[in-house]
């Protein structure tokens, strides 16, 4: 689970409803002080949401982009039906695609998702590549999540549809199992991680869950959709839900620009924001009118 190193936005961020033909969005948009040189789109992963990005919106925004992380359907402040199908990974995938068009962006848009939304935005480029000016798996592996996470998520889906609707009750049993998921000792983001786990709709949880359990690789089919697109794989130094060596061979495979921001396990982007910022940025600079070929990021491996 993602801790956002700070609940407090920049300066030049603000939080807003993105109103797209698919319905509305909770996001926060950080814009820079002229000219935007491009714009980017953030997906959050499994448990996450919108504000596991908040680091990452100054400096990107002080760099000349604009920035929009998004809640997905049934993530935290977005809301969402009480089915399950709405939240197929193609479903998802078709919100980032109606996302994507309601930023009405000047030109491609740099599209980033994070461990599941890794799994959703490439799911959207092999929909469309159209609308995208690059593609960045933060986190996030070729199919499915290692033995070890599958089993933790096989717990989790079972407990959601033996008990959903007693989302306080699964969320103490949660903290008490994992000691990862022990209570932040900061009052204020212990708060906020119990209050987006509890507005996050238990059927999102269920099926995407199960997507992560499931997934197959599906590396061939993107590379085959979108061949001229830059890519980017970006990780921690070690992860325990895709190993590092599979996100390795998953960018050579993908002809991506390959990046480990040191000290920093599944969340960089939340871990050393302004590593992962600075990653992000020389990427961008790269590939803008780029072949998409991989591109020479520094901090590559």
């Amino acid at each position: 689970m993602s801790k956002p190193p700070s609940l407090t936005l920049p300066p030049a961020a603000r939080a807003y409803r993105l109103v797209t033909a698919r319905g509305e969005f909770a996001a926060h948009e950080a814009l820079p002080a002229g000219p935007a040189r491009g714009t980017a789109l953030l997906v959050p992963g499994y448990t996450g949401s919108k504000e596991d990005f908040i680091g990452l919106l100054g400096p990107l925004a002080d760099a000349g982009y604009r920035v929009v992380a998004v809640d997905g359907r049934g993530q935290h402040e977005s809301g969402g039906p009480r089915t399950q199908a709405p939240y197929a990974l193609a479903e998802l995938a078709r919100d980032v695609l109606a996302q994507t068009a309601a930023l009405d962006a000047a030109g491609p848009v740099h599209l980033l998702g994070h461990s599941l939304g890794g799994l959703i935005v490439r799911a959207a480029v092999v929909l469309d590549p159209a609308p995208y000016a690059s593609l960045t798996l933060l986190s996030s592996g070729p199919g499915a999540v290692c033995a070890d996470q599958q089993g933790r998520t096989k717990l989790l889906v079972s407990a959601l549809e033996a008990m959903g609707d007693d989302m306080p009750g699964i969320w103490a049993a949660m903290r008490a199992m994992d000691p990862r998921d022990a209570p932040a000792e900061d009052p204020a983001l212990a708060a906020f991680l119990r209050a987006r786990w509890l507005g996050t709709v238990p059927e999102q949880l269920m099926v995407t869950g199960r997507a992560l359990i499931e997934e197959p690789d599906r590396i061939d089919e993107l590379v085959a959709a979108a061949p001229g697109l830059a890519k980017l794989v970006l990780s921690g130094e070690t992860d325990p839900v895709w190993p590092v060596s599979e996100m390795d061979g998953m960018a050579r495979r993908l002809g991506a620009a390959r990046v480990v921001v040191p000290g920093t396990e599944h969340s960089p982007n939340a871990e050393d924001p302004a590593a992962t910022a600075a990653a992000l940025k020389a990427f961008w600079e790269a590939c803008e009118g780029a072949s998409g070929e991989a591109s020479d990021v520094s901090g590559t491996r």
